[in-house]
C-alpha cells in the first residue's frame, strides 16, 4: 500500500470516491455585499472595487497570498467563490489542524452532526476567550464530492499526533503532514473527527479537489449561556 512519510512515520494512502460530503459555511457569505443595497446600479462597479480591496478571497484571486498561488483557485464552476474562500480566508495569527496561517483548506465531514460538533468546538473557543456564551450564528450546508488520492488516517494505530485533541500538539503535527501531502501532489487527508465520536472528516488541500458543490439547508447554532449550542433548521 502506498504511504506518505512524515518525520519517519508512514501514513497509508487510499484512492477515494465520495459522492457527498458536507461542510458548514457561515451564512453571511451567502449574501451580496451590504454596500450594494445602498447604491444605485450605476455605482455598482465602484462598490465591487471597494469589496475587492477588502475581500481576502478577491485579493487572493488577483495576487495570491504568501501560501497560496492565485493560479490554484478555480473559476467557472458552481459556487466557485465558496471553494476559493475556503483557501483564501484563514486566521493569520493561528493555524488549524491541516492548514497554516497563510493558506486555508476545505474541511468537510461525512455527516452534518460531525460538522456541528467541529463548529461548536471552534466557535466555542472564541466565546470562551471573551467569556460570553450568548450568540447565534447561521450556517449553510455545502455539499461536495471528492475523487482521488488521499492520506487515510481512519485506522491509524497508534493515533498520530496530528489527531491530538490539544491544538498546541495536533495542529503543528497536522500542518507538517499537510505540507508533505501537498508536496507529493495528493488531494488531502481522510481522518476520524477529533470533536465528534465516530465521525469522519475530510480536508481537501487543493481548490481543484473540491467537486460538484451544492447548497443544502440553513441551520442556526444558538449559545444561551453554555458552551454547548442548540441547533435548529431555518430553511
Amino acid at each position: 500500500m502506498p504511504c506518505v512519510a512524515v518525520f519517519e512515520v508512514s501514513f497509508p494512502v487510499s484512492r477515494l470516491a465520495l459522492d457527498r460530503t458536507v461542510r458548514l459555511v457561515a451564512s453571511a457569505r451567502l449574501r451580496d455585499p451590504v454596500l450594494l443595497k445602498l447604491v444605485s446600479r450605476r455605482h455598482s462597479d465602484d462598490v465591487a472595487e471597494i469589496e475587492g480591496a477588502t475581500s481576502g478571497r478577491l485579493a487572493a484571486q488577483e495576487q495570491g497570498t504568501e501560501g497560496l498561488e492565485f493560479r490554484e483557485l478555480v473559476a467557472g464552476l458552481p459556487h466557485a467563490h465558496f471553494i476559493n474562500a475556503a483557501f483564501a480566508y484563514f486566521r493569520p495569527r493561528e493555524r488549524n489542524r491541516f492548514n497554516s496561517r497563510s493558506r486555508g483548506a476545505w474541511y468537510a465531514a461525512m455527516a452534518v452532526e460531525t460538522c456541528q460538533a467541529e463548529v461548536a468546538f471552534h466557535l466555542g473557543r472564541e466565546l470562551e476567550r471573551v467569556q460570553d456564551y450568548n450568540t447565534s450564528v447561521d450556517y449553510a450546508e455545502m455539499f461536495a464530492s471528492f475523487a482521488g488520492i488521499f492520506v487515510d488516517l481512519r485506522n491509524a494505530d497508534p493515533r498520530p499526533d496530528c489527531l491530538h485533541p490539544d491544538p498546541t500538539i495536533g495542529y503543528p503535527a497536522g500542518n507538517a503532514l499537510a505540507d508533505q501531502v501537498r508536496s507529493e501532489g495528493n488531494n488531502g487527508i481522510f481522518y476520524p473527527s477529533v470533536r465528534h465520536d465516530k465521525g469522519t472528516c475530510i480536508v481537501a488541500l487543493w481548490p481543484t479537489a473540491v467537486q460538484s458543490v451544492a447548497q443544502g439547508r440553513v441551520l442556526r447554532a444558538t449559545w444561551a449561556g453554555t458552551p454547548i449550542p442548540a441547533w435548529s433548521v431555518l430553511a
